[in-house]
């Protein structure tokens, strides 16, 4: 039997090529073609923000990001695909400099997270994505928390802790 020349792509190549593809429309900044990758029950759940169904609602989602962050820059540094999964290692930077974002005004800050997504690809849409970044340190970034490590996060903590102690206290029974 004769070698042949030709290769065919394998589910994992085929996944791997469409979720490069929805990542090229987010680094492009076109929230039309973002959406266009979506199944239209699709849910994409970015679990610091909230959950989006739909393509409409993770277009939405996206028009919204990119007015908050003008200069936004999304760059992959990994990608392990399967032939239904495909995760990806992301690092996003952006000043928050534009449009309120979640309900939160401006702050003129630089941010930066890093990421990962695992996106659930079934026949050549996205149904399912799980994105996950450390939301407590885009909100150090935003400026909505203290710094790690700073006078302010220590003050933060006394005080949280403080509070904590004395609503044990009050919700404890009495000692026998």
């Amino acid at each position: 039997m004769a070698a042949t020349t030709s290769k065919r792509r394998t589910k994992a190549q085929l996944a791997e090529e469409l979720v490069r593809s929805y990542f090229d429309a987010i680094t492009a900044r076109d929230p039309k073609a973002i959406a266009a990758h979506w199944s239209e029950d699709g849910i994409d759940d970015f679990v610091p923000v909230g959950i989006m169904r739909g393509p409409s609602e993770v277009r939405r989602y996206f028009v919204e990001l990119f007015a908050a962050f003008p200069d936004l820059e999304l760059s992959v540094e990994q990608v392990t695909p399967t032939a239904r999964v495909v995760a990806v290692q992301w690092r996003a930077r952006g000043t928050f400099r534009g449009a309120p974002f979640q309900g939160i005004e401006p702050t003129g800050r630089r941010v930066e997270v890093r990421g990962c997504d695992c996106v659930e690809v079934e026949d050549g849409k996205l149904v399912r994505n799980t994105a996950y970044y450390d939301g407590a340190e885009f909100a150090r970034g935003l400026g909505l928390l203290p710094q790690r490590d700073s006078g302010g996060e220590k003050a933060m903590l006394a005080a949280f802790n403080a509070v904590t102690k004395v609503r044990s206290r009050i919700s404890s029974p009495p000692p026998r």
